[in-house]
C-alpha cells in the first residue's frame, strides 16, 4: 500500500483538533504531527523560548523562517501515513504570511493538502464560547484578570476572508509540490449532534488512506 502524507489546515475554531482525534480513532496507525510543536521545540533548544507567544514576539522574521525550515527537515524524516497539522495563512498586522513557504513546502513534499471550511458564523460562535468559558485568575497581588483567549475573535467577514486565504495558499503549495487539494466544505451541514462536523471531516480524511 502506498503511504500518504497529508497537510490539514483550517481557521482556529473550525474543529481541526477534534477532527484529527477522531481520525486517529478510525486509523490508529496514522501519525498526526503538529508543525507548530516542532517549531516550538526547536525554538526552546536554540533560543531558550518559553512559550509560543514569546516565539512570535522575540524572534526576527529571519529566525522564524529558519525555524520553519528546520521543523520541515525534521518532519520530512517521519515515516508512514502522516498527517501534518499546520496553518497555511498566518494572520499578522502586515497581512497574511505563508505558513508553508516554497522551500518549506518542498521539504515536506505532501501528497494532499486538505482545507476544512465551516460557516463563518459557526466558527465565530465557537470562539465566543471559548472566550466565555475562560475562568478569572486571582494574581499574587490580589487583582483579577482573565487568561488571554486562545482564539482570536474576529468578525464573520474576517473569518471568511481567512478561509479564502487558506484556499489561495493551498493552491500555491500544491503547485510547488505537485500535491492535490481537497476542500472539505461543511458550510451547509447543519449539526444535529455534537461534533458532527468533525465526524464528517474525519471520515473524509480517512478515505485518503484507503
Amino acid at each position: 500500500m502506498n503511504l500518504v502524507k497529508v497537510v490539514v489546515v483550517a481557521v482556529p475554531g473550525a474543529g481541526k483538533s477534534t477532527t484529527l482525534q477522531l481520525l486517529k480513532r478510525m486509523k490508529p496507525d496514522v501519525k498526526i504531527v503538529n508543525f507548530g510543536d516542532y517549531m516550538f521545540e526547536i525554538a526552546k533548544e536554540k533560543y531558550n523560548i518559553k512559550d509560543r507567544d514569546e516565539m512570535r514576539k522575540k524572534l526576527s522574521l529571519e529566525e522564524y523562517r529558519q525555524l520553519q525550515l528546520e521543523a520541515a527537515r525534521r518532519l520530512a524524516e517521519v515515516k508512514g501515513n502522516v498527517v501534518i497539522d499546520t496553518h497555511l495563512a498566518i494572520k499578522t498586522p502586515r497581512g497574511y504570511y505563508p505558513g508553508l513557504p516554497t522551500e518549506v513546502a518542498k521539504l515536506l513534499s505532501p501528497d494532499v493538502i486538505v482545507v476544512i471550511e465551516l460557516n463563518s458564523s459557526v466558527v465565530l460562535e465557537r470562539r465566543l464560547r471559548d472566550l466565555r468559558l475562560r475562568k478569572p485568575v486571582v494574581t499574587e497581588v490580589g487583582t483579577i484578570r482573565y487568561p488571554r483567549a486562545k482564539r482570536d475573535v474576529e468578525s464573520e467577514e474576517e473569518i471568511e476572508l481567512h478561509q479564502r486565504m487558506n484556499r489561495y495558499f493551498s493552491v500555491a503549495v500544491a503547485n510547488e509540490t505537485r500535491a492535490t487539494v481537497k476542500i472539505i466544505d461543511l458550510r451547509n451541514v447543519v449539526q444535529r449532534k455534537p461534533f458532527e462536523h468533525a465526524e464528517i471531516a474525519a471520515k473524509e480524511l480517512f478515505k485518503l488512506f484507503q
